[in-house]
């Protein structure tokens, strides 16, 4: 960006604060964070700050699991952009992109930008931008072009969602940039749907990876888009519960340290309890079918006892077929 550009972002956003606008908008909030908390200039020219190679190394340890389980959900989700120029990312709690994908005939381009991993896209190194206020705020976004902090990021459309480990905490944010001019808003909306969507799959794939033995039940919340599961061990004790599941069925950590009947949470949502003993239900009867009818490799599938499961098909009235 040229110096004039770059003095007129500037204007701009020093405007705005000036106005006051910040309790009227959350982009102009970040705005005045990125100025009066974090002392940042919005002409500022130098690029973003990157961790070396042993600390890249050692931030990725920190959230290894979770990596391995975006690989899957990463790969769809470049397939999705990836031919209009644009690259995915995995940054970390702190903002450190820590996994990306991205076109080879792309990568000079993006390094360039920043847009890589071990840069550091905090906002509170970046100021305003998909990441780092992503993070900061707790909720998926869009920084497009000139609403970046920055004057040199505002050639950058960068949309984030935050991902929840399996504790409920927020570990992570997934995000798609693109410094392509010619990004429309109707793609960009696309793009915000894909990434929101992909950060569900990373957190049900990270959820069960992280309670391998457990019986996985989805809880039903009305809302087709969320990503409610809890955890079930054999005795039927709630052993984990995802971000949405404990905000749906108000599951405290202080309560899965304990023992929590999985019955007691079906208590206090009555109308959710028919449609999970449903789920629970089907989850049964493929086990049961995938087995061939052998109780006893059913059982293992489902990481419950031969006696446990046979109370099971009692309940729900499941006829083994020989």
């Amino acid at each position: 960006m040229h110096g004039s550009q770059a003095g007129q972002h500037a204007e701009r956003i020093h405007a705005a604060l000036e106005a006051d606008a910040a309790a009227k908008s959350a982009l102009v909030a970040s705005w005045q964070r990125s100025a009066a908390l974090h002392g940042l200039d919005p002409a500022q020219s130098a690029p973003p700050r990157r961790l070396t190679a042993a600390e890249i190394t050692e931030t990725r340890l920190k959230i290894e699991p979770l990596i391995h389980a975006a690989q899957t959900s990463m790969d769809r989700l470049y397939l999705a952009v990836g031919g209009v120029g644009c690259c995915v990312m995995l940054a970390d709690r702190n903002g450190v992109p820590v996994d990306r994908r991205g076109a080879p005939a792309d990568d000079d381009t993006f390094d360039r930008w920043g847009l890589w991993t071990g840069a550091v896209w905090s906002e509170e190194s970046e100021g305003t931008n998909g990441i780092g206020t992503c993070l900061i705020e707790n909720r998926p976004l869009t920084i497009h072009r000139d609403q970046h902090f920055f004057a040199r990021n505002t050639l950058l459309s960068c949309t984030t969602a935050p991902v929840y480990d399996h504790e409920g905490n927020l570990a992570a944010a997934l995000d798609v940039s693109s410094c392509r001019a010619d990004l429309t808003a109707g793609f960009v909306n696309l793009i915000a749907v894909a990434v929101s969507d992909a950060a569900r799959r990373i957190e049900a794939d990270n959820f069960r990876l992280a309670f391998p033995k457990a019986r996985i039940l989805v809880v039903p919340t009305g809302d087709k888009g969320a990503n409610a599961l809890v955890a079930v061990d054999s005795d039927d004790l709630v052993i984990g519960a995802t971000r949405s599941a404990r905000l749906a069925l108000g599951i405290t950590s202080e309560q899965l340290k304990g023992s929590l009947p999985a019955a007691d949470i079906l208590g206090e949502a009555a109308k959710t309890r028919e449609e999970l003993d449903r789920a629970e239900r089907g989850a049964v009867h493929r086990a049961l079918v995938r087995a061939g009818g052998n109780v006893s490799a059913a059982a293992a599938a489902l990481g419950i006892s031969r006696a446990t499961l046979h109370r099971k098909l009692k309940a729900f009235g499941i006829v083994r077929k020989h």
